[in-house]
């Protein structure tokens, strides 16, 4: 049997996750808000096409709902990947944060061709970045490396 001991500086990538919750948490606040402006009431997760402002509310609603499409990805990849190296992990996750807020920055202008026009692309970036951390580690742990 073989043991584990976590580094000290996990500490930081499970601060980058609580983070990431707080952006996941912020997008939801610019939902709520765009909820009232536009006029969606819930249940509805999209504004049905009579609404005027169908277009406008669907866009800040996908930025969202792309984040909580991509973050459990993300997040297994980052966590595991900051098991063996936990300050480039916490960095992916700061990355993850604000490239998600751009993406839906983008979007929310209402044109959906502008989600990677503030800096969105950050947040590929960081899932591939937390994949490749972890390929790394699966490949030490193998003895590959």
């Amino acid at each position: 049997m073989s043991t584990f001991n976590l580094p000290a500086e996990f500490g930081y990538v499970i601060l980058g996750q609580i983070g990431a919750f707080v952006a996941l948490q912020y997008m939801g606040t610019q939902v709520m808000k765009a909820r009232k402006e536009y006029k969606v009431p819930y249940p509805d997760l999209y504004a049905p096409p009579s609404n005027e402002k169908a277009k406008e509310f669907n866009c800040v609603q996908r930025g969202h709902q792309n984040a909580l499409e991509t973050y459990p990805t993300f997040i297994v990849f980052n966590i595991v990947g900051g098991l063996f190296h936990p300050v480039p992990a916490a960095v992916l996750s700061v990355l993850w944060s604000i490239g998600r807020i751009l993406y839906q920055k983008g979007y929310s202008t209402g044109n959906p061709d502008k989600r990677y026009s503030y800096g969105g692309m950050l947040h590929w970036i960081s899932i591939f970045g937390s994949i490749g951390i972890a390929g790394h580690g699966a490949l030490r742990m193998l003895g590959y490396l």
